[in-house]
């Protein structure tokens, strides 16, 4: 219970704070790098060391952790792409409505019990999710004068890429990591991520793009470190939960749209429609029907 309600504050915590990013006119690509650099120096300094070596390279889950660093800083930028061209509303129902995916996955490759009570509690979920989400005032969503297919396709991408992480993180957990190797896994993903990122801003500051911020240091080592252990913390409880993933990942989903909205709320003065709030209620009960069924 411990590590599942860490996954879902620092989860959390990184929605929030690229709100408070953007609140501040911080670069937001800047702090996506510097985000990953410091979840990398997080997790060496949790191992003890610097766990990447030419053994790596020939580990089984090698090409897993690649991939999902190309994930990671890939749905970044998604995420982003799709607030900004779109709205943030699409892009928040999009990443969360994923859950069904990693669902879905857990029935068919652990032979895990779809019961009733999981089905009906997946169902309100959705609903849920679509509530909270709801923008209080309908906006015009094309104003970017992006095309309808880019309009449809972003989303698109966003909800599979979303449930895929979260699918390929139990996959991996599942197959291939133990408390020996788990934290050399999160580093090696986290490097990837970083790396990229990293030649991301060469190639925008070298063409002047874009502009060193200081500030996006410091912003990227408040997220970075709560990076890290919201997928340490993840990767925990479903180790500890192991033939229940298709509860877990829909409740560690809802409980951060939960907690993150009740907590923007509360601190970042968002107002909340009926709809929201009813979407906040329904939360609770299908965390309830998942989780007891």
């Amino acid at each position: 219970m411990l590590f599942l309600i860490g996954s879902i504050i620092f989860t959390s915590w990184l929605t929030l704070s690229f709100k408070i990013v953007a609140r501040y006119k911080i670069s937001t690509i800047q702090s996506i790098v510097f985000n990953y650099i410091s979840s990398v120096i997080t997790g060496s300094f949790v191992n003890g060391i610097f766990p990447i070596n030419s053994a790596t390279f020939h580990q089984a889950w090698f090409p897993w952790a690649s991939v999902m660093g190309i994930i990671f800083i890939s749905l970044f930028n998604v995420i982003a792409q799709t607030a900004q061209k779109i709205g943030v509303a699409v892009a928040s129902v999009a990443n969360k409505l994923s859950l069904i995916i990693p669902f879905l996955f857990s029935l068919y490759l652990y032979n895990e019990k779809a019961t009733v009570l999981k089905i009906a509690g997946i169902g309100v979920a959705l609903t849920a999710v679509l509530l909270t989400c709801w923008p209080r005032k309908q906006t015009q969503t094309n104003q970017s004068g992006i095309s309808r297919g880019l309009m449809i396709l972003l989303p698109l991408i966003l909800f599979l890429a979303s449930g895929l992480l979260d699918t390929m993180i139990k996959y991996v957990e599942h197959s291939f990591l133990n408390d020996e190797n788990q934290n050399a896994y999160l580093i090696t993903a986290f490097s990837v991520a970083a790396g990229i990122g990293v030649l991301v801003l060469i190639l925008l500051f070298s063409t002047g793009r874009q502009k060193f911020e200081p500030r996006s240091v410091v912003a990227g080592i408040c997220i970075g470190v709560p990076n890290y252990f919201s997928i340490w913390c993840l990767l925990r409880v479903l180790k500890q939960n192991a033939g229940n993933s298709s509860a877990i990942i829909p409740i560690n989903n809802m409980g951060i749209v939960l907690f993150s909205t009740v907590i923007a709320w509360l601190f970042l003065k968002e107002k909340l429609s009926a709809l929201n709030w009813a979407g906040i209620i329904l939360s609770l009960g299908a965390i309830a029907l998942i989780a007891f069924g």
